[in-house]
């Protein structure tokens, strides 16, 4: 049995995005700025994706902006709200010691300009508070950017309690909510959210299409400069088909929310549970406030990788963490953040469900990831001295 359960890296494109990019490959292949007929009709279906794409997530159609993806859109708003930020005199930044690599080395790179970032901590349940950070907003500050929910993790964290909070200190709020498009009922305008990124591949849409939603007010920076794209936010010929594609799976994930919500989290709870019994482990976030189809463990004994590659040999796909950092021999920095010690960390899974999976491949993760965590335990020196005495249990 073959088992995908890295949905958190990436999904698998949906029937309904694929059919709507097909027309845009055959009809409506014209360029959106060329002034003639089917260069405008190509226009006029970006103009449908757009306004269809602004009542999802609840803001207008000139607010959002089309990009390559998360990471893309995470840059653009950032650095945006920095250089607003310095022409008033204002150079910090609040954010979280958990954020994807896209924000983190964003903001050191802001660092280097001599701004300031303050990185909340988020050892407590997994997560960090709204009154957090209420204490970190200065006189000073910029920007204050807080993921949806953690890639790594799963953890939610209290984005309306932020907005509102940010909203009363006259601060800008961006949320990196690539993990939570799709998956959790957003509403931009009633959570006080002034910007949000999202990519279509995390929710069945195509890779390299994304979105940044800004809101009217804001004055973006351009991180590509070239044509007049995007309002000239944003330079560069539109990917329509990708656009349409992403739209199409956003729609249809948002129809399907409250029904694969109940479906994924049923799953992931059975998973929770199952692996909760196997000795000397733990759950990474918060049992709970998790998104529906994260599950995140570290077992105590074993390396991530090792367990990566014998899952993989029984047919299960899964991940230690972030795929951007799959490469990496360090630990995650989201486990490292919450309190795990090295040796810890490396010992980490990551299964991340969507509606496709089934109750028999849940089955079959149950059965599996036991087998292989005993078999690994048993060929590890760092296990024989946890038993012998020599080393003392963690976890």
């Amino acid at each position: 049995m073959q088992v995908y359960a890295d949905n958190a890296a990436t999904t698998k494109i949906s029937a309904a995005a694929l059919g709507a990019m097909m027309p845009c490959y055959e009809k409506f292949y014209g360029n959106p700025s060329s002034l003639h007929t089917i260069g405008q009709e190509a226009k006029e279906v970006l103009e449908d994706a757009r306004e269809r794409m602004a009542k999802l997530i609840g803001c207008e159609p000139r607010e959002i902006y089309f990009t390559s993806g998360g990471s893309e859109a995470d840059n653009q708003a950032i650095i945006s709200a920095a250089r607003l930020g310095a022409k008033k005199g204002k150079k910090h930044i609040v954010s979280t010691a958990f954020e994807h690599h896209a924000v983190l080395h964003t903001l050191n790179r802001l660092e280097k300009e001599g701004f300031e970032v303050t990185l909340l901590d988020v050892k407590e349940n997994h997560n960090i508070t709204a009154r957090q950070v209420k204490d970190a907003i200065r006189e000073d500050t910029c920007l204050v950017t807080v993921m949806y929910a953690n890639n790594e993790i799963g953890s939610i964290l209290p984005i309306s309690e932020i907005g509102a909070i940010c909203k009363e200190a006259g601060v800008p709020f961006h949320t990196d909510a690539v993990q939570a498009v799709g998956h959790l009922a957003i509403d931009v305008k009633a959570q006080n959210i002034d910007m949000l990124s999202l990519s279509a591949h995390k929710f069945h849409g195509p890779k390299g299409v994304g979105a940044l939603y800004c809101r009217r007010g804001l004055m973006l920076t351009n991180v590509i400069d070239g044509g007049a794209q995007e309002r000239g936010k944003r330079a560069g010929t539109e990917n329509l088909p990708g656009i349409c594609g992403m739209v199409a799976a956003l729609e249809e994930a948002c129809a399907h929310l409250e029904e694969n919500t109940a479906k994924v989290t049923a799953m992931r709870d059975r998973l929770i549970n199952g692996l909760s019994q196997i000795p000397h482990c733990d759950l990474n976030g918060d049992r709970v406030n998790r998104l529906p189809g994260n599950v995140s463990f570290c077992f105590e004994g074993i390396e991530g990788e090792a367990l990566l590659l014998y899952l993989d040999m029984e047919g299960v796909c899964a991940s230690s963490g972030s795929a951007c950092t799959s490469g990496s021999l360090d630990p995650s920095h989201v486990l490292l953040a919450i309190g795990r010690v090295h040796d810890v960390a490396h010992g980490s899974l990551r299964l991340s469900l969507c509606e496709y999976n089934t109750e028999e491949e849940i089955d079959h993760i149950l059965t599996v990831v036991p087998q292989v965590v005993e078999r690994l335990r048993s060929m590890s020196p760092v296990w024989r001295d946890l038993q012998s005495g020599k080393r003392k249990y963690i976890l």
